[in-house]
């Protein structure tokens, strides 16, 4: 994911020394001061998140993920369990809505077609590329 490029570059800046080094070793990462990153880091250079602002007012952050579901994400996929597992998996699973518009809605492989929601899904760990 991050070698593809997601969230403009922004995330994981500040805790690399936390997950494999290899994880960063080609991703695209940002570090400028907008908040919402450079839609050209991304796959499909669109902005296709919100600010960390708006995930704390509506409740998605939890205190031992402060950087939100890709940083759950990768310390589940690094053998951490925790509370909020059931929470995160069934946010993760909701998904499957946006991969049901594009398969309805875009020809097969065609990367022009709903490109804010093929980026959201690949900052949800799906791989909208083969769609």
């Amino acid at each position: 994911m991050l070698e593809l490029g997601v969230f403009g570059g922004r995330y994981m800046t500040d805790c690399q020394e936390e997950f494999p080094k290899q994880w960063f070793k080609e991703a695209k990462l940002y570090s400028g001061t907008n908040p919402l990153g450079d839609a050209s880091l991304n796959f499909f250079k669109v902005i296709a998140s919100q600010k960390l602002s708006v995930w704390k007012q509506k409740g998605w952050i939890h205190p031992q993920d402060p950087r939100g579901w890709f940083q759950w994400y990768c310390r589940y996929y690094m053998g951490r369990r925790s509370d909020d597992d059931a929470r995160q998996i069934r946010r993760w699973k909701a998904m499957v809505r946006h991969i049901a518009q594009i398969k309805n809605k875009c020809r097969h492989g065609d990367l022009t077609c709903h490109v804010k929601q093929r980026q959201a899904l690949l900052h949800w760990a799906y791989d909208s590329i083969n769609l």
